[in-house]
């Protein structure tokens, strides 16, 4: 912080640190009033217990119902404390003068002379949190996301504002605000607050700027955007809304402002739940701010692609050429066969020889056995299905029990129907029941983990088994550019080597780094798997009806353990949620198919907002990907939407930007940019002293030249170099490997190597490595900054005298 100051000048923070800094001191007063209220619960609570004391029976109702109501409010309290102060509107004041019962103006449109030709005054400002929390006078200090007032903070759009002037989402982590970011409804407005004029940060400050330019060429493009938008988040519900755009036109913000007016219109629908899928953490963080989680009953579950299966957490990255095997539909065979496979590889606490070749058994005083080539044929017979491995221990244990019926000769010597019936389930009970027999089914046939079969997947040898051939799959078996095939090896065995080596890095259970493609490969092994069969719960005896020892409890006491295991079940249920009422999918082009089945799994029977740009894809494959997309979404019908204006890259950047978008995607359109800064962007050449020291003097030039943050893009491989070059530059300065940087967007951008990025050395190298996909990934970082961007050439980027790097000289006429 210390580092932004001084880079902002001595003088005067940014407007970003001062609107913080309001947004703070109001969140402070509310944390003040809560514990006031907090304080008040709890001496409603004891003087509850005092008045049990009287003895009566009036006294003691009273005090059970005292408890009960004080228990209830002092337990909504606590558990709303943390972070739930969210939003904020200003608002133009009302055509009445009415006040609900939450303290706010009742009225929805703005007052005849609320609006001065171009000016307005703030009326009104309202806190939108989890919880409703008022001062003592009775005004309000939050109002209840929930409650009539709250509305127009999701239904509100530029085009229908309303009285809403600014919408304003608060970033909190416990009691500190890290963050605000603005939305203008009316961007043509110059408002005023307290006699001041309203601050704006983020995207709406550059709205302002382009709705009070003087150009009305400047104005009816704000109109087109707020259409275009407006558009998106008003398109009916049903089926599949897909938003396409390039860059800078506000597609994320746009399908998340959809998802909080979904909800609003329509709660009932969406109480199972939203889901947001991000393709990243960094800006699932983003996700976050823009559409927080909407209180307690958590409606809104945002969520990065790694963080999809519940226990596993993607933290580290895969080398390209792995992540497109482990991202291809091929991969469903593959892992069919793995978890099948899996059942022979010896169970973790194996001693001695490991899976068992023989099981032999006592029957009517004989010894049965059935060989090694017969347990062969039972696993077979059992695995003739396509039911997940788990749920068959139940018919491989049948099984087994039939081939020892058989071969004791017991059929043969009960001719009646009824005794032979009762010999069965005699035999049954008493086989099943013997340790040898259990010890040998839990051998024979394991629990399976998907971790453990993905970590046996490490072994070459099993790996390259498993990837021979065609098999048996729900996945789609065209030929793909990835390789493999319908005929033949699925994986070829470059790959099997490749697939294996990376999976090394867990250890035999499966613990260890999981990369965003590992966790899709769980997600279908489980489906594979299957979860286990659990053992029945014990049935009531006859003690556990008896009555009475509930009535030495309170109501209270009761009511709390009720609601106490009512919320444990809900948490058990939150954690196994796979399926939700709306799924939103965020820079979906990057989607790989494996991913989408992952996502798919999720949305079975949900409406979908699908965002994304194809041109900032950085899946080498997108026909693959396409079919995979296809299938997740089954045969609902589509309704496509198209955003064409760029409002956050200036001209200057956009212009560079085209012409690696010309060389990855010839004849591509870009979106228009709308507003020019006169800055045009830099290039340089790293020094003498290294790569390192010329990053952070650019990354400090760039700190001293504007007052927000500054997004340093490097090659995926350099990521934890750029952390180290950077790390005394103050939280202005995010370090970031490429694939990190979609959907984010920075006041100023370091883009540091192009070639690095792109995977190739000169923009004529695309066949030794610039791949189509690397050159996308570098589109992608080439359109974060919404002022300034600095371009650092490296020694792989052949830069000429103007320092201007080979990949961005030319590259064809704007699309």
């Amino acid at each position: 912080m210390v580092a932004q100051k001084a880079a902002a000048g001595p003088a005067r923070d940014s407007v970003r640190d001062q609107e913080i800094g309001v947004e703070q001191e109001h969140l402070d007063r509310v944390y003040r009033r809560l514990e006031e209220k907090i304080h008040e619960a709890e001496f409603l609570v004891d003087d509850a217990a005092r008045r049990g004391q009287v003895g009566t029976p009036g006294a003691l109702a009273e005090r059970d119902a005292q408890v009960f109501r004080a228990g209830i409010h002092l337990n909504r309290l606590n558990s709303e404390f943390e972070d739930f102060l969210f939003g904020r509107i200003d608002l133009l004041l009302g055509k009445d003068g009415e006040r609900g019962p939450d303290g706010a103006y009742t009225s929805v449109e703005p007052a005849d002379g609320a609006v001065q030709g171009e000016r307005a005054e703030i009326a009104e400002t309202l806190h939108i949190g989890r919880l409703g929390v008022l001062d003592a006078d009775y005004s309000p200090l939050v109002i209840d996301w929930r409650a009539p007032a709250a509305a127009p903070f999701y239904r509100a759009t530029p085009k229908d504002p309303g009285r809403v002037v600014r919408r304003r989402v608060i970033r909190s982590k416990g009691r500190k605000v890290l963050g605000v970011e603005d939305d203008l409804m009316r961007p043509e407005l110059a408002a005023s607050l307290d006699g001041a004029e309203l601050p704006v940060v983020g995207d709406g400050a550059l709205m302002a700027a382009l709705g009070r330019a003087r150009s009305h060429t400047m104005r009816d493009i704000v109109s087109s955007i707020q259409a275009e938008q407006d558009l998106v988040i008003r398109a009916p519900a049903a089926s599949v809304t897909e938003v396409g755009g390039g860059p800078g036109t506000g597609k994320t913000a746009v399908a998340l402002h959809r998802a909080a007016y979904l909800l609003y219109q329509d709660r009932r629908r969406y109480a199972g739940g939203i889901l947001v899928v991000s393709p990243t953490p960094l800006l699932v963080a983003y996700t976050e701010g823009v559409l927080p989680s909407l209180g307690e009953e958590g409606q809104v579950a945002v969520r990065a692609v790694g963080s999809l299966v519940e226990g596993a957490e993607a933290d580290t990255f895969d080398e390209p050429e792995v992540a497109r095997i482990k991202g291809s539909a091929r991969m469903v065979k593959v892992l069919r066969k793995a978890a099948r496979g899996a059942l022979q590889l010896p169970p973790p606490a194996a001693t001695g020889d490991g899976v068992p070749s023989r099981l032999r058994a006592i029957a009517f005083g004989e010894r049965v056995e059935l060989d090694a080539e017969e347990l062969r044929d039972i696993r077979r017979a059992v695995l003739g299905g396509t039911a997940p491995v788990n749920l068959l221990r139940p018919r491989a244990r049948r099984f087994l029990l039939d081939a020892l019926w058989a071969k004791s000769g017991a059929r043969k010597r009960h001719t009646d129907p009824e005794l032979a019936a009762e010999a069965r389930s005699a035999f049954d009970e008493d086989i099943s029941t013997e340790p040898y027999f259990i010890d040998f089914l839990d051998a024979w046939w394991p629990e399976l983990t998907p971790r453990r079969v993905l970590a046996a997947m490490a072994d070459e040898r099993l790996l390259g088994r498993w990837s021979g051939g065609s098999g048996r799959s729900g996945a789609t078996t065209t030929r793909t550019k990835s390789g493999g095939g319908a005929r033949g090896r699925v994986l070829q065995p470059r790959e099997v080597r490749l697939l294996a080596r990376s999976l090394r890095r867990l250890d035999a259970e499966g613990r260890g780094p999981l990369s965003v493609h590992d966790v899709a490969l769980l997600d279908e092994l489980q489906v594979l798997l299957g979860a286990p069969a659990r053992p029945r719960q014990r049935e009531a005896g006859p003690l556990d009806h008896l009555t009475g020892l509930e009535e030495l409890t309170t109501f209270a006491d009761r009511a709390a353990a009720r609601r106490s295991r009512d919320e444990r079940l809900e948490s058990l249920r939150e954690e196994a949620r796979t399926d939700y009422a709306h799924v939103i999918v965020d820079e979906a082009q990057d989607l790989t198919p494996m991913q989408w089945r992952m996502v798919g799994r999720r949305g079975r029977h949900a409406t979908w907002t699908i965002v994304g740009d194809p041109a900032q894809s950085s899946w080498p494959d997108p026909e693959e990907s396409a079919a995979a997309r296809d299938e997740a979404l089954g045969n609902r019908p589509r309704r496509q939407f198209m955003l064409t204006v760029n409002y956050r890259n200036p001209a200057e950047i956009a212009e560079v930007a085209d012409k690696v978008l010309a060389l990855a995607m010839p004849g591509s359109p870009s979106p228009e940019a709308v507003r020019s800064t006169g800055v045009t962007p830099r290039f340089a050449v790293a020094g003498d002293e290294g790569l390192g020291a010329s990053v952070r003097e650019e990354a400090r030039r760039l700190l001293a030249e504007v007052d927000g943050t500054v997004g340093v893009v490097v090659a995926m491989d350099r990521r934890e170099e750029a952390r180290r070059w950077l790390a005394d530059l103050g939280d202005r300065v995010v370090p970031l490997g490429s694939l990190e940087a979609k959907g984010l967007e920075y006041d100023a951008t370091l883009v540091v190597s192009p070639a690095e990025i792109a995977g190739g050395r000169t923009r004529d190298d695309v066949s030794a490595g610039a791949s189509p996909a690397g050159l996308r990934v570098l589109y992608v970082a080439l359109t974060r900054a919404t002022q300034r961007l600095t371009v650092l050439s490296g020694e792989r980027d052949a830069p000429d005298a103007d320092g201007v790097p080979e990949l961005l000289r030319g590259g064809g006429p704007r699309g």
